[in-house]
């Protein structure tokens, strides 16, 4: 296995004109992205192939990543969403029992560019002072004025619309057929959300999140859910159309991550982009209806206005972020749909929030 200090010089630039050196993981290259850190100690693979994250660069704060190396099956979606990843201690040597591979083949086999050996202490201090910027990680072009060329060509994320490059291409079932009906809007889900809602019995047809409203009622759904995903909610007007429009069925409905900011805009409600966004496991929410707090499992870099929430006449808000007072969950007061910020399944992270989908349920049997 090639040591780390063998391998090639890799540079990383930021958009202010930061500069880091380190050492090239992954495929030789170069990438481009919006920086964001993740905070997780484990999960790396389902984090890199989760679809919200389509379009970044992660930057672990884990110390080292790669001991566990990957397993076939740890995986969130059918490939590898991340532009780039950039770690301080890299490991090309796994010591898990049930590994399939180690990090370094997986991130090359799938196409990403990476650097370690960065001190991501102060990357992330950085940041967190700056805010997220673009970035641009490359194996093979090391002086920063060929940099600058190609990071000038990297997107900005805010008004980006990104879910229709995530979503299925086609439907797909998943959950016992005599199971009450949920119609799954697609706008980048994670594959254990939907695992999730089947543990419930819940009969869930998968659609992409663009699907004309005709397709979604011919399922005869009892029920809606709506989707995580990347991008700009703020840029997604046909999918607020579409929500609307499910809203009036008078049917159960509930959103999660991006689909709980594309609920808040169907009512009216704005959403924002963030200094740096939640992204790791351990993020304090409180539930405002139990009064109980969850430790949570978050990825998201746009919220929805607090204001906004407490103005509405037919809202309410029902999580609350323990950090930074940001909205983590609302519901229609008449009791037809709710949403949260981020994510109950916890693929990877703890459980506290997967009573969530059990009240989804509960919520459709007693409106039927």
């Amino acid at each position: 296995m090639q040591r780390i200090a063998q391998r090639p010089d890799a540079t990383l630039l930021l958009a202010d004109g930061t500069v880091f050196h380190g050492k090239a993981i992954g495929k030789k290259g170069t990438s481009g992205g919006e920086l964001c850190f993740n905070t997780g100690m484990t999960g790396y693979q389902e984090i890199y192939t989760d679809p919200s994250y389509f379009g970044q660069i992660v930057i672990h704060t884990m110390a080292h990543i790669g001991n566990y190396g990957v397993v076939k099956n740890e995986v969130e979606s059918d490939s590898v969403k991340i532009s780039g990843m950039i770690c301080d201690g890299f490991s090309g040597i796994y010591s898990r029992t049930g590994g399939d591979d180690n990090l370094d083949n997986y991130l090359a086999e799938n196409g990403i560019v990476g650097i370690a050996e960065i001190d991501t202490r102060k990357l992330v201090k950085h940041i967190r002072h700056k805010g997220v910027m673009n970035a641009i990680i490359s194996s093979e072009i090391l002086q920063v004025p060929g940099l600058q060329k190609e990071l000038a060509q990297v997107p900005d994320m805010e008004s980006l619309e990104l879910a229709s490059r995530v979503m299925t291409s086609k439907p797909y079932s998943l959950g016992p057929e005599t199971g009450k009906r949920v119609a799954v809007l697609d706008y980048g889900i994670k594959q254990n959300i939907v695992n999730q809602l089947a543990l419930q019995d819940l009969n869930c047809l998968v659609l992409p999140g663009n699907a004309a409203l005709a397709d979604i009622l011919a399922f005869q759904p009892d029920a809606f859910f709506i989707s995580n995903g990347p991008g700009d909610p703020a840029s997604m007007d046909y999918a607020v159309d579409t929500i609307k429009q499910l809203l009036e069925t008078k049917k159960p409905l509930f959103g999660i991550c991006l689909g709980h900011q594309l609920l808040a805009r169907a009512y009216g409600l704005s959403t924002f982009k963030m200094k740096n966004g939640h992204r790791g496991l351990n993020h304090p929410v409180k539930n405002l209806i139990s009064g109980h707090c969850e430790i949570t499992s978050q990825n998201h870099g746009f919220a929805v206005d607090l204001e906004d929430v407490k103005k509405h006449a037919a809202l309410e808000l029902t999580h609350i972020n323990l950090n930074d007072n940001s909205v983590e969950g609302i519901r229609t007061k008449n009791g037809q749909a709710f949403s949260v910020q981020y994510h109950p399944e916890a693929n990877p992270g703890p459980h506290d929030s997967r009573y969530l989908f059990g009240q989804f349920k509960d919520l459709i049997l007693e409106r039927k």
